[in-house]
């Protein structure tokens, strides 16, 4: 039986293909799915088995749509549950991305919001297709990006992009993203899971300890960036991290929420 929500993972040669999956749901993330997302990228690290590089995409012409809020009400709303599915599920999903040895190649197709956006922004190459759309309008939710999550994306789009997303739910093209530096290329929607596998192929010829160590010499320069100063707990921090979560029970939040799963507007 095929799960209506999972990850998808299969090896072609010295390639392994990572498909979210969420049918009908334009592959949003499921608490179950980045467990999942974490132990297949746990696995590379210690896969002996010549793999050379790793295709990261959707399912069905999307990449995801962010979160899948239908989950959210069973335990956003309290702080030790919300600081469990964003400390120890989702950032543990994406820390395991950042340290793949492997090159990652991000295959971008229609919705790429939220989560879409950090798991590609964990990725070394991303191309996208012409009528991709990048955001993360949680501000319309009610509640915030978590610091890390936020530092990662930031890092990786840039400071404007990631103020308008965040602060407006501002929502861009794939071109506003090319020209960001985001993205490598913007193709027609019918070329990009051929251009993808093309792209990985190119890196899957190359001398794999040289990728290995240049993804090394990466991870040292990431370890000056913002995003590290959050991951040492560093005093200026670490009250940051320790009053992130206090929003879970905030009328903001229930609101928003609220408002999504009832298709109607939020009352701010």
């Amino acid at each position: 039986m095929t799960l209506a929500s999972r990850i998808d993972l299969h090896r072609e040669g010295a390639i392994a293909f990572v498909t979210l999956a969420n049918a009908g749901r334009l592959n949003a993330m499921t608490r179950a799915m980045w467990r999942e997302l974490r132990a297949v990228f746990d696995g590379f690290r210690t896969d002996d088995a010549g793999l050379r590089c790793v295709v990261v995409r959707g399912e069905g012409g999307a990449f995801c749509a962010g979160g899948d809020i239908s989950e959210y009400p069973s335990f956003r709303f309290e702080e030790p549950s919300l600081r469990e599915f964003h400390e120890n599920e989702v950032w543990a999903a994406l820390q395991a991305m950042l340290d793949c040895p492997l090159p990652l190649v991000a295959q971008i197709e229609g919705a790429c919001m939220g989560a879409g956006v950090e798991m590609a922004s964990c990725c070394d190459i991303r191309l996208a297709g012409a009528s991709a759309r990048f955001g993360a309008p949680i501000a319309r939710l009610g509640f915030p990006m978590a610091p890390r999550e936020a530092a990662l994306v930031h890092g990786a789009i840039g400071d404007v992009l990631a103020r308008d997303m965040l602060l407006a739910a501002g929502v861009h093209g794939a071109q506003r993203l090319y020209d960001a530096g985001f993205l490598l290329k913007v193709l027609p929607d019918d070329e990009v899971p051929a251009a993808a596998q093309a792209h990985a192929e190119r890196v899957a010829v190359l001398a794999p300890q040289t990728a290995r160590l240049h993804k090394k010499t990466f991870a040292a320069l990431a370890a000056l960036s913002p995003l590290a100063a959050l991951n040492a707990g560093s005093p200026a921090s670490h009250g940051l991290l320790a009053t992130a979560y206090d929003y879970a029970d905030s009328a903001e939040h229930r609101e928003g929420i609220a408002a999504f799963l009832a298709k109607r507007t939020p009352n701010f």
